[in-house]
């Protein structure tokens, strides 16, 4: 008798396209870099080109295609899977990208903190306070923090500030890149700090994920939460180290 998940799984492996080329390469093309598959262009899910602004963006999606095999397989190209969403989303509706990430800093994780346990309470403190601190620091950007989850207006200035320093990566791959850390982390404070290099990827995903680490300590991990965590880790690592292949 045919095992049905086995069978699930070919039927699963059959519907991705196979792989039709034998070498990924890069060009470049007026100011930017495209990724060609034995010489032909490779095109978005949009029908676009697929171009990188830099040398090292694009190197990063060759490198995906050409570790393909036998079939082509999305799930394996993070950095390819961005680049199309930037291609196609992004760079047609960079205002509502922006505005977004604006809208995370008036409402960011780290401004909510946990009434109770007083170890959590502690830990929170210790562990995000750097993060505001060094933006009361560097950019003059104070917040309210707030126990529990109710909402609290932001200060306009703070806000401001923000939007000043995000305002500086307006470019489509730029904003992309920080939309999805932003995104993943629910923390545009703690993604400014890592695009500024303040802070380490590891750094950044760690707080992201303190309540979720204190919780796991206490009464332990899903295997399938695990799964999931550790595939958005795969999806944020993407988009940072594409923002640093920007330069």
């Amino acid at each position: 008798m045919t095992d049905p998940i086995r069978r699930s799984q070919e039927l699963m492996r059959a519907e991705l396209p196979k792989k039709f080329y034998q070498t990924a390469t890069v060009e470049q093309e007026g100011e930017g870099f495209a990724i060609k598959l034995d010489g032909r262009g490779v095109k978005t899910p949009g029908r676009n080109p697929l171009i990188l602004p830099t040398p090292a963006a694009a190197e990063m999606v060759r490198a995906e295609w050409q570790a393909q095999e036998k079939v082509i397989d999305p799930a394996k190209m993070p950095v390819t899977r961005l680049a199309n969403t930037v291609i196609d989303g992004v760079a047609q509706n960079a205002d509502a990208v922006f505005e977004e990430i604006i809208a995370y800093a008036g409402n960011d994780m780290l401004f909510y903190r946990a009434e109770s346990p007083e170890e959590l309470v502690a830990r929170q403190a210790e562990r995000w306070d750097p993060v505001l601190d060094w933006m009361a620091e560097e950019f003059g950007a104070r917040f309210v923090l707030v126990e529990g989850i109710m909402f609290s207006e932001q200060p306009t200035e703070s806000i401001s500030a923000f939007m000043s320093e995000i305002d500086r990566h307006r470019a489509p791959f730029a904003l992309g890149s920080l939309h999805v850390m932003t995104t993943l982390t629910g923390s545009a404070l703690v993604t400014l700090a890592l695009a500024r290099r303040r802070l380490t990827l590891d750094e950044a995903w760690a707080l992201a994920n303190l309540e979720e680490d204190w919780t796991i300590e206490h009464w332990g991990e899903d295997a399938e939460a695990a799964a999931r965590r550790a595939k958005r880790f795969e999806d944020m690592k993407a988009a940072h180290d594409l923002f640093v292949s920007l330069g």
